[in-house]
């Protein structure tokens, strides 16, 4: 065997080898995403059902209930997404008071309030938190 045969044998091992590996990572990878929702995990932003939620159960209609005081002016869709620390804050006081589900988004609504939108649950979908990052209401 000569010196140029086994440099590109070496090579092709060395390249299935890493073709491998980035199969096995891609379908560990797959698999993780895929089961990222379920309630599993510790994480506050999942499944972990407290009392005032109604976890979401397929074909279960959600429940159309308010409590609390929710914006005279709210509209489902209105306002606009925000991120970084105002976001973070009022999600972390809508997961203290409605523990449960998957936030989102956070909205900042035109009287300077939060809706807090929550996914995974049958209710509350709309958290609403003060300026002041309190929950006022839910529906």
């Amino acid at each position: 065997m000569t010196l140029k045969h086994r440099f590109f044998s070496r090579r092709k091992l060395t390249a299935s080898i890493a073709a491998g590996v980035a199969a096995i990572t891609l379908g560990i990878g797959g698999y993780a995403v895929a089961h990222s929702g379920s309630s599993s995990g510790a994480s506050a932003r999942t499944n972990t059902t407290a009392a005032k939620v109604v976890p979401f159960q397929k074909g279960q209609p959600g429940l159309s209930k308010s409590v609390g005081q929710v914006p005279a002016a709210f509209k489902a869709g209105s306002g606009t997404i925000v991120t970084g620390t105002a976001a973070d804050k009022a999600t972390a006081a809508a997961l203290a008071a409605y523990a449960g589900g998957t936030v989102n988004r956070v909205v900042l609504l035109s009287d300077g309030q939060y809706n807090v939108h929550v996914i995974g649950v049958n209710w509350p979908h709309h958290v609403f938190v003060s300026t002041t990052f309190t929950v006022v209401g839910a529906q």
